[in-house]
């Protein structure tokens, strides 16, 4: 289960600062592999598959999040648009 507490103790925008500066002065290629190194480096700290397993879940949920009633979701086209 993924904790629903602040992990931060209050310190979360200094956490996403510190992700942001990570990326400093890299190309878009060496963006993506930094994150798919820390990925896995976080995903061995955890050592929970359920945990894992949850948090892949929330993530790929939150790139399509179902839409709201009566309104489409970023994937569908609005009423009289064209897709």
């Amino acid at each position: 289960m993924l904790r629903r507490d602040d992990g931060f103790a209050g310190r979360g925008d200094d956490a996403f600062a510190l992700l942001i500066r990570a990326h400093d002065g890299l190309s878009e290629a060496e963006s993506a592999a930094l994150n798919a190194r820390l990925v896995l480096i976080l995903a061995h700290e955890v050592g929970d598959l359920a945990v894992l397993d949850a948090a892949v879940a929330l993530a790929r949920h939150s790139l399509n999040p179902e839409p709201s009633p009566g309104k489409p979701s970023p994937s569908e086209p609005s009423p009289g648009e064209t897709p």
